[in-house]
């Protein structure tokens, strides 16, 4: 299995697009994040290295790297605006806190089978999906 940097330059070639160190060094910082991010956090983290990448190119980046299914952005109007690294992970759903915004990530596998036999029975082919559960966490109620 390809590494993440492989996949990205493989991705950007396949666009006609160069990988720039500006992009390795973006991939990089979100391969190291091991939480849900945004764009600033990566902006300042690259800051603190001392990095010069304006928000701009983070943004564009960001987008790639969505596209090339290196990294996924949150579908949940809670989670607008983060993303986390998917490429290497198995896949998992989220539990969101609608008073502190806490996300707890969970997978579960009678879940995962449930989904797949009702696009069965519905002769559908699912490509994907996310479950987002929201309510209130331990801390909250």
């Amino acid at each position: 299995m390809p590494d993440a940097e492989s996949r990205f330059r493989e991705y950007l070639s396949a666009k006609g697009l160069g990988a720039t160190d500006q992009r390795l060094a973006i991939l990089d910082e979100v391969m190291s994040l091991h939480r849900h991010f945004e764009a600033d956090d990566v902006h300042a983290r690259l800051r603190q290295k001392s990095h010069r990448i304006s928000p701009a190119t983070i943004f564009r980046t960001l987008a790639l790297l969505v596209e090339s299914g290196i990294v996924q952005k949150n579908p949940c109007e809670q989670m607008v605006g983060r993303y986390e690294h998917v490429f290497g992970h198995q896949h998992h759903d989220h539990l969101v806190c609608l008073a502190c915004g806490r996300i707890i990530e969970f997978r579960n596998g009678p879940i995962e089978r449930w989904q797949q036999k009702v696009a069965e029975e519905h002769d559908f082919q699912m490509a994907g999906h996310h479950l987002i559960i929201r309510g209130y966490c331990s801390r909250c109620r």
